[in-house]
């Protein structure tokens, strides 16, 4: 958040970090059958969340070093693609609870899915690219957002018939 190229890296490894464990945690509650409702619904939750302020903090370190990028100052682009990325998990979410998860899967490649991204954040951030990574985000989380409300809607005639 502080903008400085040693925050940014610390910040991003520290989300890195931050997402093996989350990850590692929902696969050993599934793994040792303690998984629930409510446990489920916290962690998207909580995703929802660390995600809002991951990009909200992207832009205010990224408008420490420009008040504007495409127009626009950087917290309101980061609070956008945050929110979009927010839209996506409670999308995703009701999705999964109407139709099954298998109706909620994710795209995927080699075995990483589309919000594995984060993982390389880090190296964004190594190579001093939160600006470029900010405007893919401003400009790429509200499309794919656009895309999982058509999916919903798609999800949600299905269900109501």
């Amino acid at each position: 958040m502080r903008g400085s190229y040693a925050w940014m890296n610390l910040g991003a490894v520290l989300l890195a970090v931050s997402n093996f464990l989350d990850h590692t945690d929902g696969e050993l509650a599934r793994i040792s059958g303690k998984t629930s409702r409510v446990g489920h619904w916290y962690d998207l939750a909580s995703d929802a969340v660390v995600t809002i302020l991951v990009f909200t903090a992207i832009g205010v370190g990224v408008g420490t070093r420009s008040a504007r990028v495409l127009q626009v100052p950087p917290l309101a682009l980061g609070t956008i693609a945050g929110i979009a990325i927010a839209l996506i998990f409670f999308l995703r979410a009701r999705i999964e609870e109407m139709a099954g998860k298998a109706a909620s899967k994710q795209a995927s490649m080699g075995g990483f899915e589309t919000e594995d991204v984060l993982y390389l954040l880090p190296l964004v951030t190594l190579c001093n690219g939160a600006t470029p990574f900010l405007v893919a985000a401003v400009i790429g989380a509200p499309l794919f957002a656009v895309w999982v409300v058509f999916d919903y809607r798609r999800v949600l005639r299905g269900y109501t018939r």
